[in-house]
């Protein structure tokens, strides 16, 4: 095998490569933390329930897929443990996603790991893949939250 200088890798495929890498530790730290079964997709659905508790055709739209999908990542998350489907407040028709408090230890999990593996990097290198998802029309995506990997 080939001696690889990891500087001689360009900038995109070293951002997905560091990014991949550090998800992988931290999805593998979750579960031994006892969140098993936890992808890293559910992430992307976890960060719209922080603050608000969507509808399933809301929560599709804020992650830019189907409905159906929104509802399979749902269904998943509520088996579990870290979601639960709860009646609007104003028409008992409607089920919206909440939170359970074992999805909030999740989202405060994860927040932990990532500081303690340093994930969030240092000004220069932000600087640069800022540069590189604005160069590749990429920003309002994450801007809006609509970044979800394949699951």
């Amino acid at each position: 095998m080939p001696d690889v200088d990891l500087m001689d890798i360009d900038l995109a495929t070293l951002a997905y490569l560091a990014g991949s890498s550090a998800n992988d530790a931290i999805v593998k730290r979750l579960h031994e933390l006892g969140h098993k079964g936890v992808r890293m997709s559910h992430g992307y659905v976890l960060q719209h329930l922080v603050e608000s508790e969507p509808k399933v055709g809301e929560l599709g739209e804020l992650l830019g897929v189907t409905q159906q999908s929104a509802s399979k990542q749902l269904l998943e998350l509520e088996r579990l443990g870290y979601v639960k489907r709860v009646p609007d407040r104003v028409d008992g028709r409607i089920r919206r996603a909440q939170l359970t408090p074992r999805g909030q230890r999740l989202v405060e999990d994860s927040r932990r790991l990532r500081r303690e593996l340093g994930v969030h990097g240092n000004d220069e290198v932000k600087r640069a893949l800022v540069g590189l998802l604005v160069s590749t029309g990429g920003a309002e995506k994450v801007l809006k939250l609509q970044v979800v990997p394949d699951a």
